[in-house]
């Protein structure tokens, strides 16, 4: 969240939270508030905050029912997907929030989704009395999405979020509706808590006309670890000999490419078409329904692993936090 200050937008200092959300008051839970020394914008956020929000959540995550983080909304599916990943047995709710106007103006919509958010990280089942979401979660204009599906697909208006791909686990009306078939099962086991990120990777995202030059100077990298490949459609790539013998070279080379499509709906299905089938027979792997923001994170998050090439093949094929509907051709599960 961001406050205006001498006409920019600037980050919020959270210590005053309370006074400029006075709806806190009238919650009937008890709440504590956290900030960072310095608050950054979220055009800033690295790995390295991702993993020091990570151990922040482990170190309080005994004393807490559930937990809300106020976040930019430029990255924030970067965020929440990355956390759905390194937060695994994850068995409370983790909800991102926002805002699209600053929280000091009289038509923001902060203090709103904050109230909102807070109640679903408190929310229980009305019968089981367990936990209702544990899961990472962006929450924002009415309407909880799966932090891994989650999508800004706005900068102007206040449904600055979308999941494309999945439904979304919940809708604020008057009541709270949440939709318990799409939520995931509590954990069978502890939170585990991973502490390391891959950050060798990149996102080569395919256009008309996009040189040899270019895509050499970046699957060239002399330490890249993945890419995540933007492709047309459901997942087709240009057949110049040039573009799949940088493919072949990059895989060669140890590099883990994911396939992703440029469609906001619909999924990669490699062969498809004549023009996406020659990738399988290179090593790439499709990408099924994922995101981009949860692609790369994916990447940096199965990378961070340090398992062999098998295993991490699998992993990147593998439904690790609900982020992909899984095909028949690709339904490979393993244990870690």
């Amino acid at each position: 969240m961001s406050v205006n200050k001498r006409g920019e937008l600037v980050p919020m200092n959270f210590s005053q939270i309370q006074k400029l959300v006075p709806e806190m008051r009238q919650l009937t839970m008890q709440v504590s508030v956290l900030s960072l020394p310095e608050p950054i914008d979220s055009s800033n956020v690295t790995p390295a905050e991702w993993l020091l929000l990570a151990g922040i959540l482990q170190q309080h995550y005994a004393h807490y029912d559930g937990f809300v983080v106020l976040h930019g909304t430029d990255t924030m599916a970067y965020s929440a997907a990355a956390l759905s990943y390194l937060l695994e047995n994850l068995g409370k709710p983790v909800i991102f929030t926002g805002a699209q106007v600053p929280v000091g103006r009289i038509r923001t919509d902060a203090r709103r989704n904050l109230v909102t958010a807070l109640e679903i990280a408190a929310a229980r089942h009305p019968r089981a009395g367990t936990v209702r979401v544990p899961e990472v979660c962006v929450f924002f204009n009415d309407v909880l999405i799966r932090g891994c599906r989650a999508k800004k697909v706005e900068s102007q208006r206040y449904s600055a979020f979308k999941s494309e791909n999945y439904p979304p686990l919940a809708h604020a009306g008057i009541e709270l509706e949440f939709d318990d078939s799409l939520v995931r099962l509590l954990p069978g086991g502890p939170l585990r808590v991973h502490p390391q990120l891959e950050d060798r990777v990149v996102v080569l995202k395919l256009f008309p006309g996009i040189t040899e030059r270019t895509v050499r100077c970046i699957l060239g990298a002399d330490d890249l670890r993945g890419c995540v490949l933007e492709t047309y459609g459901s997942g087709n790539a240009p057949t110049s000999p040039w573009f799949l013998e940088c493919l072949r070279e990059a895989t060669e080379r140890g590099v883990f490419i994911l396939n992703v499509s440029q469609c906001e709906e619909g999924r990669v299905i490699q062969g498809r078409y004549e023009t996406s089938a020659h990738l399988t027979d290179l090593g790439v792997i499709g990408g099924e329904d994922i995101t981009t923001e949860a692609a790369i994170t994916k990447l940096m998050y199965v990378l961070g692993l340090g398992r062999d090439a098998h295993t991490t093949r699998q992993l990147l094929l593998s439904d690790l936090r609900g982020e992909i509907s899984l095909g028949q051709a690709t339904s490979t599960r393993i244990r870690f």
